[in-house]
């Protein structure tokens, strides 16, 4: 498990705009000028949170996927965020855990935001994603699971790394700024969460907070209000020293989720 360099993009995102929301990305990720092991996009990266899914939502392996292959393939990195996916004549709010060769693992976003009506399109996941990255398990989640800690709980130690993508509003961001911070420390495990800026196609203002938290809940990162494109790294041996030394994890109560 050696330290651990990711780059995150806290982007404007173009409304229900595939094309320019791919070439804004690609341009903003030729300015990287490091070797990064993983680039995180936000929620829904290629259209912004919309319910139209019926005119937006690609198949797997379509336009959006090639285009995450490619990138994934020129940075020699993995490359995750979610998008609209059609599958089995269903829609879901899917984040694809892109690698450089071409493989992928998915994750189907669990608790969907009925304040928002995002039930009403898309189907819920019923799996949790745990990946492997350069000696991390790295366990990614989608924006409105963050208020759902029996959800993300750390069994076992099962993940290093916790991964948000989100499109979180402004007017809640005092939230989100308490609950990432939580979400660490209860499970000892970095915390990475990017999240998009500007208004999206309803008016609605989004002031990113992007960060990373280590897992005594310590402030790595943090962008506010703008475009960013930013990459730092994360230390292997802070979780190792925090689990030695607290081991809370051991502690923990059974539970079994029925989905």
């Amino acid at each position: 498990m050696d330290n651990l360099k990711i780059t995150v993009f806290q982007g404007y995102l173009f409304w229900e705009n595939i094309d320019r929301n791919l070439q804004n990305i690609e341009l903003k990720l030729s300015n990287i000028r490091e070797k990064t092991n993983l680039i995180i996009l936000p929620e829904m990266f290629n259209t912004g949170f919309t319910m139209e899914a019926e005119k937006l939502a690609e198949p797997m392996g379509g336009k959006t996927m090639k285009w995450m292959h490619k990138i994934a393939n020129k940075y020699d990195c993995a490359l995750t965020g979610s998008m609209i996916i059609k599958d089995d004549d269903k829609y879901y709010n899917r984040l694809i855990w892109m690698r450089p060769d071409g493989t992928y693992e998915c994750y189907d976003k669990r608790h969907l935001f009925a304040l928002g009506k995002e039930h009403q399109t898309y189907t819920a996941g019923t799996k949790r994603l745990v990946v492997e990255l350069n000696g991390w398990n790295v366990c990614p989640m989608i924006c409105y699971d963050l208020r759902f800690p029996v959800w993300l709980r750390n069994v076992d130690a099962e993940y290093d790394l916790l991964l948000i993508v989100a499109n979180w509003p402004e007017r809640r961001i005092a939230h989100w700024r308490a609950l990432i911070p939580a979400r660490a420390i209860e499970n000892q495990s970095y915390v990475v969460a990017v999240n998009r800026v500007g208004h999206d196609g309803n008016e609605i203002y989004h002031s990113g907070d992007s960060t990373c938290v280590d897992p005594n809940g310590n402030s790595i990162y943090y962008k506010r209000d703008e475009e960013d494109m930013y990459t730092f790294t994360i230390n292997a041996e802070e979780v190792k020293k925090t689990r030695r030394a607290l081991p809370f994890l051991k502690d923990m109560d059974d539970f079994t989720i029925n989905v």
